[in-house]
């Protein structure tokens, strides 16, 4: 006598079949992207890769550089694509690679621990943290800066990180520099930011060289540049009611 299947294995078994039928192609674009992570070359030299993935395009592969730099391949890397990969869904195009790059750039700054930074926060626990490449020769980080009182006392806590401009051989390096080699980092910013002196040297074991090459990694390139807790980048000075309503802190 047959026996019959029960209905809800009944349901689920187009599903299994399609798992498994899936499982093969996850497996080979694995192996793809493997091998073009080891042995993608251009011009018989073999390229710094960091990272190959699969893409939702079929035979198409984001890969990922040392340098910071992205780009698309084939499977056999014979050709390359240079550009954003957007996904046309149905409420609208979705930047599918700025959102690689917003993964990218928040899991790196999330290595940074808060002893390297300059924290400005207020008294009660922050609701959102933005990280922020600065330059204290810039006016328009002078400028973010006055509001960061306001943005402290709206729940905001603001995290720096140094972003000479002009280079690590630049004025702006040196006072950055003097900043993190100060005993008081927030008060050495503060007078940084309002073009005072500041007592510390710039000669002890310091990271604003380290983070002047991260933020060129993640690609800024000017300052301020503002990173938001899903690791969206947003260039330039941001008034605080707007960047209030960025982090959907408008209701609370």
């Amino acid at each position: 006598m047959r026996q019959r299947m029960p209905s809800a294995a009944k349901s689920c078994a187009p599903w299994l079949v399609l798992a498994g039928s899936l499982l093969p192609a996850f497996a080979y674009a694995d192996d793809v992207a493997e091998r073009l992570a080891e042995n993608l070359q251009v011009n018989g030299q073999p390229m710094p890769v960091e990272q190959v993935s699969a893409t939702p395009m079929e035979g198409i592969y984001h890969v990922r550089l040392e340098s910071g730099e992205s780009f698309y391949s084939n499977a056999d890397g014979s050709h390359f694509l240079v550009g954003d990969l957007y996904q046309n869904a149905d409420n609208g195009l979705v930047n599918l690679t700025e959102q690689s790059r917003n993964q990218e750039r928040a899991a790196a700054l999330a290595a940074i621990p808060e002893s390297e930074r300059v924290v400005f926060r207020g008294v009660e626990e922050p609701k959102a943290t933005v990280v922020v490449f600065t330059d204290p020769t810039c006016p328009y980080c002078e400028r973010l800066h006055e509001t960061v009182p306001e943005l402290n006392e709206r729940g905001i806590a603001v995290h720096y990180l140094a972003f000479p401009r002009a280079g690590m051989g630049s004025g702006a390096a040196n006072t950055l520099q003097q900043v993190w080699c100060s005993d008081n980092r927030s008060e050495a910013m503060n007078q940084a930011k309002e073009g005072q002196t500041i007592a510390a040297e710039a000669s002890c074991d310091n990271p604003v060289a380290d983070q002047y090459a991260l933020g060129q990694a993640l690609g800024v390139q000017g300052t301020p540049a503002i990173i938001l807790p899903d690791g969206q980048m947003v260039p330039g000075f941001v008034p605080p009611e707007r960047l209030v309503a960025m982090l959907g802190l408008e209701d609370e």
